[in-house]
């Protein structure tokens, strides 16, 4: 499939991605990410190491669209639950 990223032309086929993936180890996510074989990606990573651009070079979107017309699952992150100070509880378990 061609798309166009950070005003670069790139022909980008399923498998190749998934290759090209492989051995990369996911960095954690803070926002939109995908779905690659069984781990999750940022969007960013991805496009990061397909495209060898530096992130600031492309949008979260263009990756986004790319990624979802290959048919791959992208999907945004909810923020992770806020740390609960172990003592909060004592009161609630009589200690």
């Amino acid at each position: 499939m061609r798309c166009v990223i950070a005003g670069f032309p790139f022909d980008l086929i399923k498998s190749e991605v998934e290759q090209s993936m492989q051995g990369v180890t996911p960095e954690p996510v803070t926002g939109v990410a995908v779905t690659i074989g069984r781990r999750v990606y940022p969007v960013m990573q991805v496009g990061e190491v397909l495209t060898r651009q530096d992130r600031r070079d492309f949008t979260t979107g263009e990756m986004r669209r790319a990624l979802t017309r290959l048919g791959f699952t992208c999907h945004d992150v909810p923020p992770a639950a806020p740390v609960q100070d172990a003592r909060a509880g004592e009161g609630l378990l009589g200690w």
